[in-house]
């Protein structure tokens, strides 16, 4: 399968199902009760609004074109399908159940290992990245690029903290300080999903994590990509995904990023 192979309206079709969902997760913040949360694990948080997002767009998904899903709630680990929906239906649950604005709505459409399709929408913002292999990046139907920024020195970079596996803390405090004294600043949002969208928008020039899953980055790698930057592990090869290590930035400061990721992480 290609993306020639997606219907003309098929980018339209999954900015409004992921606006729909995005639309009802942020009404029910404002109803959310301590009740409601459940602890998948140390710092692992989740809620009845993750698992009933997670129905909706697995349905509304199946319907606009049927295929696998590999999903967060689910955790679908493994399919057999060549064509495989990744979804995150709540990428900052703990923003969101501190009552925080920052979070987000993840689908990417893969095929093979391929990603054709993804969209990252911020509900609270009404932000609706978007990306379709080949055919660049948008938000809200406006094409983006990634920041023109040569030099770390001068980059706003972003990142994630480890919540759960605090294995590499040091090393990972160790970075964070090299990344503070060498760039104009480190900020973390608490969304990966908006990290990616937001480094392929050129609002922050990089962005650099450890630990995460598919479908944190599934979506906003490809709109990333399809933004003119770069991503790859910190080995610097594609694996990103299987080595749970990602580096996105705008190309640009990807060699010095990685140097400096490398000399903590070698």
């Amino acid at each position: 399968m290609t993306t020639a192979d997606l219907p003309a309206s098929f980018e339209t079709d999954l900015i409004g199902i992921a606006t729909e969902v995005g639309d009802w997760i942020k009404k029910q913040q404002r109803k959310l009760e301590l009740d409601d949360i459940e602890l998948k694990g140390h710092n692992d948080l989740v809620s009845y609004v993750d698992k009933t997002a997670e129905s909706m767009l697995t349905e509304r998904l199946h319907e606009l074109l049927p295929a696998g899903f590999l999903t967060e709630e689910e955790v679908t680990v493994d399919t057999d399908d060549e064509l495989v929906w990744v979804i995150d239906p709540l990428d900052g649950t703990t923003n969101f159940v501190h009552g925080l604005p920052v979070f987000s709505v993840s689908i990417a459409l893969k095929y093979r290992s391929e990603y054709l399709a993804g969209v990252v929408s911020i509900p609270t913002t009404e932000e609706n990245f978007s990306a379709i292999k080949g055919k660049g990046a948008k938000l809200n139907s406006k094409p983006i690029s990634v920041s023109k920024n040569h030099e770390l020195k001068g980059a706003l970079i972003a990142t994630g903290f480890p919540y759960h596996d605090f294995g590499l803390l040091d090393e990972y405090l160790e970075l964070l300080k090299k990344f503070i004294l060498s760039s104009r600043g480190v900020r973390r949002m608490g969304s990966a999903a908006i990290d990616l969208a937001y480094t392929a928008a050129g609002h922050f020039d990089g962005f650099y994590e450890y630990g995460l899953n598919e479908w944190d980055v599934a979506a906003g790698s490809l709109i990333l990509q399809e933004a003119g930057g770069t991503v790859s592990s910190w080995k610097n090869d594609h694996q990103f995904v299987s080595e749970k290590s990602i580096l996105a930035t705008n190309g640009s400061i990807h060699l010095e990023s990685l140097r400096l990721i490398q000399s903590v992480f070698d």
